[in-house]
């Protein structure tokens, strides 16, 4: 069995129970929710896994579960399903990030490729949340001299322009930057703006 995880969203329990046997003959974990607000309410956006959601539920619309989900900084791979679902709402969804919008019912082997679709997709965001966690924790161990040359020197600054901005001699910034640099592993300037980038200025 995958580490997969398809979280399924369905008012229709029967619906939900065919899905689920569906995607399990497959081969991936299901967990099956009747309630877009349960699924919220519990999700683990660590947990590797895509969410396969009913536009149109009743209780909560889908583009608001997948909006939901983006105001908290979760980008976890979404497959819609509808009976009728109009075009802006399609444009809406796919301007959001979803890998695939199928009309219900569907058929079995369309949802299995948009979970394989997804299934690559969120590999690539865990990855990414993994590479900015590390390189939040490489830059946590800096002390502020040395986070505020760091910065300094990520947008480009020379280490006398430096000095002169924090009141210093060029001599100590060449220590910090040196501190730096072995705190962090790295050897280059190229590589600490890219891992200052990932630190720093994307979502964490």
């Amino acid at each position: 069995m995958s580490d997969f995880t398809v979280f399924m969203i369905d008012d229709d329990k029967g619906v939900l129970d065919a899905l689920s046997a569906l995607v399990q003959e497959a081969g991936y974990e299901t967990k099956a929710y009747t309630s877009p607000q349960a699924f919220l309410d519990e999700h683990d956006p660590s947990m590797p896994g895509c969410v396969v959601l009913d536009l149109g539920n009743p209780r909560v619309n889908g583009l608001a579960v997948q909006q939901e989900l983006v105001m908290r900084g979760i980008e976890r791979p979404i497959i819609f399903l509808s009976g009728s679902g109009t075009v802006p709402a399609i444009v809406e969804a796919m301007k959001a990030g979803t890998v695939d919008f199928l009309s219900k019912p569907c058929l079995g082997d369309e949802l299995l490729d948009a979970i394989k679709v997804a299934e690559e997709r969120d590999r690539v965001r865990l990855q990414r949340a993994a590479e900015r966690k590390a390189a939040s924790n490489l830059i946590d161990k800096l002390t502020r001299g040395e986070k505020e040359v760091m910065e300094l020197v990520v947008r480009g600054d020379a280490n006398k322009n430096i000095a002169a901005l924090l009141g210093t001699t060029e001599r100590t910034i060449k220590e910090h930057r040196g501190r730096v640099m072995r705190k962090m592993g790295i050897r280059s300037v190229a590589e600490l703006v890219r891992l200052a980038s990932k630190g720093i200025t994307e979502p964490r």
